[in-house]
């Protein structure tokens, strides 16, 4: 074990990050070599004369970073470097019983815990109309499902078509390809319109998930401001001509944890920007079907930039792996041969199951099954949570909830952790590192089997904000 103490530099950052820096600033300078463990949490609160809260955070962090990885009972140890084994993990959770170390439910566990972390598309039955789909495919198609694709059948575009259109606008089907999912389609396009080095552009709570697999890409993170209706057109026009990013990721219909729909007017400014320092456009629209949103999208208001992309996972079956992604003009081939090349090609079984849903209407009677649950299990939140200061939507299936003081993201998400909940603190969603802090948590309600098994944790999760921090021990 190293003696090693972080120089704090002071900043106006909070003391969690400038720890954490220290820790990236000495492994770079060598100070901490690979192998060697860092100081215990209450060790270094006691010596620099901080809260073990936060020198616990700045580990979580470092954790998060990719620089170090705690091993319960023996633990915190300096990575080699290039190494990230808690990458995917969210570092709050490593070594707790929910999970194992590969990230995955323990089974035995899982049914004393409330998972409230993740907002796939809530059971309401559709595994039966799916098995008698797939049955169907399989003894209709049995060599098909055994092969490669060799061939792009006009119903898989059409269904994206079908999938991806809002009213008034429906893409061409030549310019639909299917993909295995939402994120698969993101990534493929930056792999093929961005170079190592370039510069992706993202609100300052997203969907990070594609942040950080552009960063493994090697592409760069850029943050845009936004308010409580979106991104704002000022803040992305400033990160255009300072920064000069080459793409735009960004949730219009139903954002990303804030639940924010970017009105109309928004849009075109944003579109006008993109054009004049010609960024290309992301539109992510994976929550869109639960939603119904009118406004017209990107793709119909700069057509010639705008990528528009969408699956199953909220609104059918996150099960199945896959989606489509409508194109700009002439851009459907290359952005399908990156995809082929970034994933492997998408699966026959799947695009074909997806397709059939769609044609056949199936995906359709499911989606309308999940927007009324949801409703009912947002029903149910809403009133046991009476009055705390929080947004929804009726058909979505979580809450963005802004905590009150003297809650932070990561103590609150401690807190409900010890109550066997698991929520998604704000800093889940933060596409790099910023100094800015939002007070929030998104708490999702699908894992579930009923609206009614929400009363129970969400009165506990209630209590806990009116009660305070003070009714809190973190027993550190």
């Amino acid at each position: 074990m190293t003696n090693w103490l972080p120089i704090i530099k002071k900043s106006k950052a909070p003391l969690y990050i400038e720890i954490a820096d220290a820790i990236e600033q000495d492994i770079e300078n060598g100070v901490l070599v690979e192998g060697s463990r860092l100081p215990p949490v209450r060790n270094v609160a006691f010596d620099i004369n901080v809260t073990v809260g936060t020198v616990s955070r700045a580990y979580k962090l470092a954790c998060e970073r990719g620089l170090v990885s705690g091993e319960v009972g023996r633990g915190t140890y300096v990575l080699q470097r290039g190494t990230h084994e808690t990458a995917g993990v969210d570092p709050a959770l490593s070594g707790h019983s929910l999970f194992t170390l590969s990230g995955h439910f323990d089974e035995a566990d899982e049914k004393t815990k409330y998972h409230f972390g993740y907002s796939s598309a809530v059971d309401v039955g559709q595994s039966a109309i799916i098995a008698e789909a797939a049955g169907r495919i399989a003894n209709g198609h049995p060599s098909k499902i055994m092969d490669y694709i060799r061939h792009v059948p006009d119903e898989w575009r059409e269904a994206g078509a079908q999938w991806l259109a809002t009213p008034g606008w429906k893409p061409k089907a030549e310019d639909v390809i299917a993909t295995n999912g939402a994120h698969a389609a993101v990534i493929a396009i930056i792999s093929a319109l961005t170079a190592p080095g370039d510069k992706i552009a993202f609100e300052a709570l997203t969907y990070c998930s594609i942040a950080r697999s552009a960063t493994l890409l090697g592409r760069r993170v850029v943050q845009v401001e936004f308010d409580k209706s979106g991104i704002i057109p000022e803040s992305f026009e400033r990160i255009c001509a300072q920064q000069h990013p080459k793409i735009l990721y960004l949730m219009p219909s139903v954002q990303n944890p804030t639940l924010s729909c970017l009105p109309e007017e928004r849009r075109r400014q944003i579109a006008e920007i993109a054009h004049r320092y010609s960024v290309w456009i992301i539109d992510d629209a994976i929550y869109a079907p639960l939603v119904d949103d009118a406004t017209i999208p990107f793709s119909a208001i700069a057509p010639e930039l705008a990528f528009r992309v969408g699956g199953f996972s909220k609104s059918v079956s996150a099960g199945i792996r896959s989606g489509w992604c409508a194109c700009p003009p002439r851009y459907a081939e290359r952005i399908a041969n990156a995809h082929k090349m970034v994933t492997g090609g998408a699966s026959y079984w799947l695009v074909e199951l997806a397709s059939t849903l769609v044609l056949s209407g199936a995906a359709e009677a499911i989606r309308q099954k999940i927007r009324i649950e949801n409703e009912a299990r947002t029903a149910v939140v809403r009133e046991v949570m009476n009055n705390h200061k929080m947004k929804w939507h009726k058909n979505c299936p979580y809450i963005w909830i802004k905590l009150p003081d003297p809650w932070t993201s990561g103590t609150f998400k401690s807190a409900l952790l010890e109550n066997n909940i698991v929520i998604s603190n704000e800093d889940e969603f933060k596409p790099s590192r910023t100094d800015k802090v939002f007070h929030g948590a998104r708490i999702a309600f699908t894992s579930v089997a009923t609206a009614s098994e929400l009363v129970a944790p969400f009165k506990i999760i209630r209590n806990l904000l009116d009660s305070g921090i003070s009714g809190y021990d973190n027993h550190n």
